[in-house]
C-alpha cells in the first residue's frame, strides 16, 4: 500500500474530465470568437458612464473645486472617500497572487488573473481622486519628490500624503509587472493559434518570443517568486500609509493607532468581495464554471468572513478606546457618528460589514452563487460607508458649534465617482475580450495534481489498495 502526500478529501480545482487541449480551447476560445450580446451591452453602459465622468471632471476643473459640496468644515468629502475605497479594492489582486503563490495555495490559479487585472484598474481609478482634489490639476507634478530644481519649494517628507504617492505608484508598477509577466506564456499560446497575420504579430510582440523551453519556464518561475516577494510587503504597506493620512492628524475620530491594521483588513475584505462580484459574472458570461469552481468561491468567502470579523473587532476597539480615554471630544465624535444626523451611514456600515458576513459561517450559504453575488455587493457598499463615516462624520461637527455643517455631494462629485466605474468596467471588458481571464499555463500545471479526473483515479487506486490490504490481513 503506497502513501500519498496530498489529502484526497480536497475537492478538485478543475471540474470535468479535461485534457490539456480542452483547457486551452475553453479559456482561449472567447478571445477568438466575436463577443456575445451581453458583452456589448456591458461595454456600452461602461462607455456612457466613462463619458459622464469625464464631463463631470471637466466641469470641476473649469469652474473650480467650489462646484463640489465640500466646505470649510468638511474639507474632504466624497472625493477622498472614493480614493480610499478604490485603493482598498485594488488590494485583493496582489494578495491572491503574491501571498497565495508564496504559500503554494493551489486554489489561486483559477482566480488570480482576473484579480490582478482588477488591482491595476482599481489603482488607476483611485489615483485620479487626489489629483483632481488639488483643484489646480496642472500643478499635479508638484506631488512628485524629484530633486530640488524649484528653488525653495520642497516636498514635505514627513507628510503621509507624499508617502501615498510613493506607495501607490510602487504598488501599481509591481502589480503591472506581476500581471504582465504571468500573461506571457498565454500570449504565446494565442499567438500560435492565431488565424490572421495581425493577431499573430500583436500577440507575438506581447509574448516576447516565448518558446516554452525549460529555460523560459525556469526564468518565469524565478521572476514570479521575486515579484511575489516584492508585492507581499506592498500589500501591507499601501493601505497602512493611506491610513496615516488620518491616523497622524489630531482630529477626534481620526487620531487612533488601530487604523493601519484595520485599514489593511478592510481593504482585503472589500477587495475579495469585488473579486467575487467580477468572477461570478465572468464565469457565467464566458462559461468558465469548470475553472472558477464552487471551491474557489467558497475559499474566498472564508477570507471574507475572517476579514469581516477582524474589521468588526476594530470597530468595537475604536468605541472602547473613545470611552476609556475619557477625552470628551473623542467621545462626542463617536456619539455623533452613532446617533447624530449621519446615524444612517454608521448603522449601514455596521450591518453590511460586521453582521452580514457572519452568514458565511454556514457552508450552504458559502457555496450559494446568487447569495454570494448579493453579499459581495453588500460588503462593498458597507466598505464605502466605512470610509464615508471615518472622513465625513469626524469632520462635520467641529470644536465650534458655529461651524457645524451637514455635507452632501453635488452632481459633479457623484458624476466623477460613476465615471471611475465606467473606466474600471471599460478596462475590464476589454481585458476579458483580448486576454485570457484564467491563467491557461497555471491551470495546466494544477490539472495533473488537482484535476477532477486525477482525483477520481487516485480514489480508485486508494480503494484498490484498501481492498488488497483488507484481503491480506483477513488471511492472518
Amino acid at each position: 500500500m503506497h502513501l500519498k502526500y496530498e489529502s484526497i478529501v480536497r475537492e478538485p480545482l478543475v471540474d470535468g474530465n479535461k485534457t490539456y487541449r480542452q483547457v486551452t480551447e475553453d479559456i482561449v476560445s472567447p478571445i477568438e470568437k466575436k463577443p456575445g450580446k451581453m458583452w456589448y451591452i456591458g461595454f456600452f453602459i461602461s462607455l456612457i458612464l466613462l463619458g459622464f465622468g469625464a464631463f463631470s471632471v471637466f466641469w470641476e476643473v473649469y469652474f473650480g473645486i467650489g462646484v463640489w459640496g465640500i466646505n470649510r468644515t468638511v474639507g474632504w468629502g466624497w472625493d477622498i472617500t472614493n480614493f480610499v475605497w478604490w485603493v482598498g479594492i485594488g488590494h485583493a489582486g496582489t494578495l491572491i497572487s503574491a501571498i497565495l503563490l508564496i504559500f503554494r495555495q493551489g486554489w489561486r490559479t483559477g482566480v488570480n488573473r482576473a484579480a490582478e487585472a482588477m488591482t491595476i484598474f482599481a489603482v488607476m481609478c483611485a489615483g485620479q481622486f487626489p489629483i483632481f482634489h488639488m483643484g489646480r490639476v496642472w500643478d499635479a507634478m508638484y506631488v512628485l519628490p524629484y530633486p530640488n530644481t524649484r528653488g525653495p519649494l520642497w516636498p514635505n517628507f514627513n507628510s503621509a500624503l507624499l508617502w501615498d504617492v510613493f506607495a501607490i505608484s510602487t504598488y501599481f508598477t509591481v502589480s503591472l509587472l506581476f500581471w504582465y509577466s504571468g500573461l506571457v506564456p498565454d500570449f504565446a499560446t494565442i499567438r500560435d493559434r492565431a488565424k490572421t497575420k495581425f493577431r499573430k504579430r500583436a500577440y507575438g510582440l506581447a509574448s516576447f518570443g516565448w518558446t516554452g523551453t525549460a529555460k523560459n519556464w525556469q526564468r518565469f518561475e524565478a521572476l514570479s517568486l521575486v515579484l511575489a516577494g516584492l508585492s507581499t510587503p506592498l500589500v501591507l504597506s499601501v493601505h497602512t500609509i493611506v491610513s496615516f493620512d488620518f491616523a497622524t492628524s489630531v482630529i477626534p475620530g481620526w487620531h487612533t493607532t488601530i487604523f493601519p491594521p484595520y485599514f489593511v483588513a478592510g481593504a482585503i475584505f472589500s477587495g475579495f468581495a469585488m473579486v467575487q462580484t467580477l468572477l461570478i459574472l465572468v464565469r457565467k458570461i464566458l462559461s468558465l464554471e469548470d475553472y472558477i469552481t464552487l471551491g474557489h468561491i467558497e475559499a474566498m468567502n472564508k477570507v471574507i468572513v475572517l476579514t469581516g470579523s477582524i474589521v468588526g473587532v476594530a470597530y468595537l476597539t475604536e468605541l472602547f478606546m473613545a470611552w476609556y480615554s475619557q477625552v470628551v471630544y473623542e467621545q462626542d465624535a463617536f456619539n455623533w457618528r452613532i446617533i447624530g444626523p449621519y446615524w444612517w451611514s454608521y448603522w449601514a456600515m455596521m450591518t453590511c460589514n460586521v453582521v452580514s458576513p457572519q452568514l458565511f459561517w454556514f457552508k450552504k450559504l458559502r457555496r450559494n452563487i446568487p447569495f454570494t453575488f448579493i453579499m459581495s455587493i453588500v460588503v462593498n457598499i458597507g466598505m464605502w460607508f466605512e470610509r464615508f463615516v471615518i472622513i465625513v462624520t469626524s469632520l462635520y461637527r467641529d470644536y465650534l458649534p458655529g461651524s457645524w455643517t451637514y455635507y452632501s455631494p453635488t452632481w459633479p462629485e457623484v458624476g466623477f465617482y460613476l465615471g471611475t466605474f465606467g473606466l474600471f468596467f471599460t478596462c475590464f471588458f476589454l481585458f476579458a475580450k483580448y486576454f485570457p481571464v484564467v491563467a491557461v499555463a497555471e491551470i495546466k500545471f494544477v490539472l495533473k495534481t488537482s484535476g477532477d479526473n486525477y482525483k477520481k483515479e487516485m480514489l480508485k487506486e486508494d480503494e484498490k489498495s484498501l481492498e488488497e490490504f483488507v484481503h491480506e490481513n483477513s488471511h492472518h
